[in-house]
């Protein structure tokens, strides 16, 4: 089972990764997609959450190895309570507890850390501010089963 699913993965061509409304909608809905199949085989789904650039992809590779075979990592940044509530759904739907990862990161670090991406992987700097200010923390109130709050690497 591929353990971890990132909607970005899903706007990738031989190309490089190619960005746009339309593509950017069919993303999500494929990850999702692949979030309900998978959460049948999952004992534990790990939201890796926060601005891009702060670094959730990193926090995933150092942590994969450590945590349940079985666990399912979702990678994005989902901001705010509102943009979460779908994820949380799908997994209560299928019994599968949910612990929020919050990577905090300043818009400094975030900024810094997208320019150094790949030209095909740089975040339009206009939406990385746009998360930034969305950012709510998560809470075991909205339907986790915990929150880890993680301070960016520096």
């Amino acid at each position: 089972m591929s353990r971890v699913i990132n909607p970005d993965d899903y706007l990738e061509t031989p190309e490089g990764r190619v960005f746009n409304a339309e593509r950017n909608r069919q993303a999500w809905e494929q990850a999702y997609a692949a979030l309900e199949q998978l959460l049948a085989q999952a004992c534990t789904l790990y939201l890796v959450m926060g601005v891009q650039g702060a670094g959730k992809s990193s926090w995933i590779a150092r942590h994969i190895g450590e945590l349940e075979s079985d666990a399912l990592f979702f990678d994005a940044a989902l901001p705010a309570r509102q943009h979460r509530q779908r994820l949380l759904a799908l997994a209560q739907a299928k019994g599968v507890p949910v612990i929020a990862v919050f990577v905090q990161a300043s818009l400094e670090q975030a900024l810094a850390r997208n320019a150094l991406r790949t030209p095909d992987k740089v975040v339009p700097e206009v939406a990385l501010r746009s998360v930034f200010t969305m950012l709510e923390p998560p809470s075991v109130e909205e339907g986790f089963a915990s929150v880890v709050l993680v301070a960016a690497q520096a």
